[in-house]
Order: structure tokens, then sequence, then C-alpha cells
């Protein structure tokens, strides 16, 4: 068994309601991302891979292309711009294409935070 990792990242804004820092949440602001999907299988016979990269490339672009520069807030299907809801609209974007997808890792590096969603 094999696990493949690939990473994207992003540039985003959004608001938040939260019980701390609560001034400077509710205000428009912005941060930078970075999204890891891993993907577990066995390599197909013909191709010696789990997946193609490129592929899998494809799929990422688009995904991202959803994300990068958007106000968070008006992400449809997103819901709250938390990084929990983040991985967790990744995910559904990806599952349908990604045979294998078993996490998405959100990463907001400059705050040395991550969150890890593992699907349905």
């Amino acid at each position: 068994m094999w696990e493949l990792t690939k990473s994207f990242r992003f540039d985003a804004a959004h608001t938040l309601e939260r019980s701390v820092d609560t001034a400077s949440s509710r205000r428009i602001h912005g941060h930078s991302y970075r999204a890891e999907v891993t993907l577990r299988g066995e390599p197909d016979p013909k191709t010696g891979m789990v997946i193609d990269f490129g592929l899998l490339e494809r799929v990422l672009a688009e995904t991202r292309a959803g994300l990068d520069h958007h106000m968070l807030d008006d992400v449809p299907d997103l819901g709250l711009a938390t990084m929990e809801n983040l991985a967790a609209w990744i995910w559904r974007r990806l599952a349908p294409m990604s045979k294998g997808l078993v996490k998405v890792t959100v990463f907001r590096d400059s705050q040395d935070e991550s969150v890890t969603y593992r699907g349905p």
C-alpha cells in the first residue's frame, strides 16, 4: 500500500466571529494557506502509479481556483470560514475525482496551525 501527498497554496480573506480577538477577527483580513492532500492505494499495473501526478495537479488547480484570492465568506458551500470548514470543503471537491483520498490537511504556516479532515 502506498500513500502519496500533493500540496497547493492559496491566499484568501475572511471575517470570523470568535470569543477571543473579536475586533480583529470581525474585520476583513487574510491569510496564506497551504493544503495537503493524501491518497492511498496500489499502483496500477500498467502505469506503476497510484495516480498520475499530472491528473492530480489538474484536479487540485480547479479546487485552488475556487479559494485563491477569494473572500471565503462568499464561497458557496463553505459555511463559516474556519480551517475546519476549508478542509472539509476541499475534501468534498476532491473525493468524487480522487480515488483513494484519505485526508486533507489545511495549514496556516504563519501561525503554526493545521487542521486535518479524514472524510465522512
